[in-house]
């Protein structure tokens, strides 16, 4: 077995003696890496999209918010924004999860059961 220089501080081999270049995300040669074949897609997704209304931490303002769209982020912030478009109001897409100021989880329901996800109103 070929000696392997020691990792960096973040924890990512860069070189071995043995196969040239190393991936440090998935610490494969580069040849061989496995990072890219990865979906882009959420895997904690149970094929149920979720919306709800949140009020916590927003001084009594209303936010839906919609989860587990089983799309990558880049098709998330395009999706955001018609739905956006939709409801007439603002909103952003943190970790996955689409927030819209406002009410307005019975516009977006129907919206998003056109997509044939199946959608479910969940909280209050």
């Amino acid at each position: 077995m070929a000696k392997r220089r020691p990792r960096l501080p973040e924890g990512g081999l860069i070189f071995s003696a043995e196969h040239g270049r190393m991936c440090p995300g998935c610490d494969q040669p580069v040849d061989a890496c496995t990072c890219k074949e990865r979906p882009d897609v959420a895997p904690e997704t149970d094929g149920v999209v979720r919306v709800t209304l949140d009020k916590k931490q927003r001084k009594g303002k209303g936010v839906t918010l919609i989860t587990g769209v089983p799309l990558p982020p880049s098709e998330l912030k395009t999706l955001a924004k018609q739905l956006k478009q939709r409801c007439s109001s603002g909103g952003t897409v943190k970790d996955g999860t689409i927030e819209i100021q406002g009410d307005h989880r019975d516009t977006l329901i129907p919206e998003l059961e056109k997509k044939s996800w199946t959608v479910k109103r969940s909280g209050g």
